[in-house]
Formats: C-alpha cells, sequence, structure tokens
C-alpha cells in the first residue's frame, strides 16, 4: 500500500479545481473538439429555444389549469415543446459522440443523460397520451407539468456542469 505522500504525488486524469477531488468536465483535446465541433453552436443556439418555448408553453398550460380556457394553445405548445426537445436530444448526442466519442453517457455527461431520458419519457408519453385519448385534458396538462418540471433539474444540470467548465477554463484545470 502506498504513503499518502505517494498517492498525493501521483499523476491524476483529472485533476480537482479545489476541495474534494471532482473529474473535469474535459480534457485538453475534448475541448478542442468541443470548440471546434459545429454542434457546439447548435446546441448554443437550440438551448436558449428551447427555453423560451417552455416558458410560453408552461404559461399556456398553466393558463389552462387556473382558468379551463386555452387548453388547444396549451395542447400546441406541449407538442411544440416536445419536438424541441426531441431535436436538441439529437443534436446534443450528435455533439456529445463528436466530443466524447459516445452518443450518450459519457462520463462527463452521465448523470445529465440519466436524467435527460426521464425528461424523454415523460414529454413522449404526454405525446402518447394526447394520440392515443387515454387522459383528458387536465391530467395532460398536469402530466406536462411534470415534464416540465423535470426539464427544469436537468436544465439546471447541464448549467452548472457549462459553469464547471467555465471555472475549469478560467483556471487552467485541463490537462
Amino acid at each position: 500500500m502506498r504513503g499518502l505522500a505517494e498517492q498525493a504525488s501521483a499523476p491524476v486524469a483529472h485533476a480537482p479545481l479545489s476541495g474534494p477531488r471532482r473529474p473535469r468536465v474535459y480534457t485538453t483535446e475534448e475541448r478542442r473538439r468541443r470548440d471546434t465541433s459545429r454542434w457546439t453552436l447548435v446546441q448554443g443556439v437550440l438551448a436558449p429555444v428551447q427555453f423560451l418555448v417552455f416558458l410560453v408553453s408552461l404559461a399556456l398550460v398553466l393558463r389552462y389549469l387556473a382558468t379551463g380556457q386555452g387548453y388547444a394553445a396549451a395542447t400546441v405548445s406541449v407538442v411544440v415543446k416536445t419536438l424541441t426537445l426531441y431535436t436538441i436530444m439529437i443534436t446534443g448526442s450528435i455533439w456529445e459522440h463528436e466530443v466524447f466519442g459516445k452518443y450518450l453517457f459519457a462520463p462527463s455527461f452521465f448523470w445529465e443523460d440519466v436524467f435527460s431520458m426521464l425528461v424523454l419519457a415523460l414529454h413522449t408519453a404526454y405525446l402518447l397520451a394526447l394520440f392515443t385519448g387515454t387522459l383528458g385534458a387536465t391530467p395532460l396538462m398536469l402530466l406536462a407539468l411534470a415534464a416540465y418540471a423535470a426539464y427544469m433539474v436537468n436544465a439546471g444540470q447541464f448549467l452548472y456542469k457549462l459553469r464547471l467548465a467555465r471555472r475549469e477554463e478560467r483556471e487552467g484545470a485541463y490537462a
């Protein structure tokens, strides 16, 4: 068994920024691939577009639930939000493959991808329930809200990871 001093001086594949050891988001090569990928720009455009679609849809869904008015507009908005989600998931998978060599579940974004599967499942369940007529209007809108709550958690995960990556870049904490 190696001593503590020996362990501390051993090379670490992903060096910590400060405090407890945590893996870096990107290696130098992954950062280079990220910075040169056209899919980085696509994700950078689609993410705020999806968030704007989400905000409009959320307002329409809440309006329907509060007043009983605007079901058609709320429904169309949830479908548009879901299609936007599918688009960003497909392009995000392509981006992840270009940067990390895996379409999904690259170590740097593993938990974000896991939670994205829940987000996709809830949005898809909404579409299935809508098109099969298995849920009424109010339960459909509540399902949309559940999907949106999961989306917000997932968006928070990605924003946190973006902050970590920017911090690493500022501190030069990549190999």
